[in-house]
This record gives structure tokens, C-alpha cells and sequence, in this order.
């Protein structure tokens, strides 16, 4: 159940995804002056070296990060994100991936909170020892679907939600759902960001389904295709469900789409959109 390691996958065309996704929500809240709570409950052990054993073995940045660094025709909308991966690779060359935690650190304020989870025997550490000394944030090593329970409502009365699980477990599919309308029972007004892979299509249906008869209105969804739907082994695409998504994300994902999937999948395979699963 914890044999994850996400240091196999770092910077792949999903990562390229949810984090651009994810800056452009955390740069939305920024907007507003009052504080707010990050909460991501699978943190994984925030940075990843590209160069390592793991990393090299699957060679998944290549086709994802490794495609659009140091490209000179970048979009605007992806600087938020882009300035943080530069920001950990100040020499030019492409070596650390920074994961969601260490993304969120670099954007948010010193007023921001942050509330991380993971599991992970190996993981958890390296997460630990990322924040040590960050007043800011709480690192713990739990069940990341009890922290919608337990940690919301924040007591700023807003925040964002990351739920990035491994999906080893055909459950997780289930889980996701659950621990969005737990923590949307608490905490109506806040953001969820909810990542998925797409390795059988199925499987994602039955989640999309599960949102759509939840009651819970506004949801957008985004998705990344690099290749056709298969049934055989391996992630042919991935997406992001947001809950409660900042006004202008579905207009800049919609700007942005088209260019990251030129740029990612040169061959033109597979598709890319941003619309409503659930309208308000």
C-alpha cells in the first residue's frame, strides 16, 4: 500500500499539469489580502532529484518538464510556475523538481499556512526535513483523508486543498470523492484541487459520476491526454477537478491548454480540455 515513490515520476507531463494548475489557484487566492490555510494530504517528500537513480530509470521528465524549460515562447500564465522550478535550479540546468509542498512554499505568504501529510516510510522524512524550520507549517505523518476532517474548517475561513493520492489502491478512486464531500461539509467555501491518472478510463468515470450525483455545485475539470485511452499498463493521460476554482481558471487553463499540449505531445496525440463537470 506505501510502495509509492513518486521520485520515479517527478516533472512527467501529469506533474506539468497539476502544478501549473495548482499556481494559478494559489496565485487566485493571493488576490485577497486575508490569510489562508494549504492544506495537501499525499505530500510526497517535497523535492526530487532528476539525476537520481529513480528519476533516471523512467526518464518521465524528459516528456514533461525537460520540454518546456528554457523554452523562450512560454506563456505568461505559466510563470508563477516555471519561477519556482528556476528558483531551485539557479544554474541553468534542469536538476531538482520541486514538488506541490515546496511549489505552495515558494508561492504563498508569510501568513499563509500550511497543513502536510504523507505516509510514506522513506517519504516523510525528507518532507520533514524540507520544513523543519518553517514557523508556517504543520508535517505530519497521517492518513492525509483524515485531515479534511480533522483540519477543516481553518480558522481563516479559507484555503485550498490538494488531494493527490498514489491510486495503488483501486479504493483510492472512492476515497477521493469521500474525503471531497467530507471536507465540503465542513468547509463549503474552500478550493479542492483533486488529481487523477487516467490508466483505465473506467475507473475515472465512476469518480466523475460519484462528483456529479455528490450535490456539490461548481466543479471544473481539466484533463491532459498524451496519448488514446488504452488498456494496456501505463498512464496515457491525467486531470485536475477543482471544486469552488477561482473565477479566471477555466479562461486561463482554456489559453493555456493548447500550447502545453503542443508542447508536451509534438505528435498531436491524445486531446486536452477545460470545462464544467458540475456548473454553478
Amino acid at each position: 500500500m506505501l510502495g509509492y515513490r513518486h521520485s520515479f515520476h517527478a516533472g512527467n507531463h501529469a506533474d506539468v499539469l497539476k502544478h501549473t494548475v495548482l499556481s494559478l489557484i494559489l496565485s487566485a487566492m493571493k488576490e485577497k489580502e486575508k490569510s489562508f490555510l494549504y492544506l495537501d494530504s499525499h505530500a510526497g517528500a517535497g523535492r526530487y532529484l532528476l539525476s537520481g537513480e529513480n528519476a533516471e530509470r523512467t526518464g518521465e521528465f524528459l516528456e514533461g518538464i525537460a520540454r518546456i524549460w528554457q523554452r523562450d515562447d512560454v506563456p505568461a500564465l505559466l510563470s508563477p510556475y516555471l519561477d519556482v522550478i528556476r528558483h531551485f535550479n539557479r544554474t541553468g540546468q534542469l536538476r531538482y523538481y520541486p514538488g506541490s509542498p515546496l511549489l505552495a512554499r515558494q508561492l504563498l505568504r508569510d501568513e499563509d499556512k500550511f497543513h502536510l501529510t504523507e505516509l510514506h516510510v522513506s517519504d516523510y522524512p525528507l518532507l520533514r526535513s524540507e520544513f523543519h524550520k518553517d514557523a508556517r507549517t504543520t508535517v505530519l505523518r497521517a492518513d492525509g483523508y483524515q485531515q479534511l476532517k480533522s483540519q477543516l474548517p481553518p480558522a481563516s475561513r479559507r484555503g485550498v486543498v490538494l488531494i493527490d493520492p498514489p491510486y495503488e489502491m483501486k479504493t483510492d478512486y472512492q476515497d477521493v470523492v469521500s474525503a471531497i464531500q467530507e471536507g465540503y461539509k465542513r468547509f463549503a467555501t474552500g478550493v479542492y484541487a483533486l488529481w487523477y491518472p487516467v490508466v483505465l478510463r473506467q475507473q475515472v468515470k465512476r469518480t466523475l459520476s460519484a462528483l456529479e450525483r455528490s450535490g456539490i455545485r461548481r466543479i471544473l475539470h481539466i484533463e491532459l491526454a498524451v496519448r488514446p485511452d488504452s488498456d494496456r499498463r501505463g498512464m496515457t493521460a491525467s486531470g485536475m477537478i477543482v471544486v469552488n476554482p477561482p473565477w479566471k481558471l477555466e479562461q486561463q487553463m482554456n489559453a493555456l491548454l493548447p500550447w502545453l499540449h503542443q508542447t508536451l505531445v509534438p505528435t498531436g496525440q491524445g486531446h486536452a480540455f477545460a470545462r464544467w463537470l458540475v456548473p454553478e
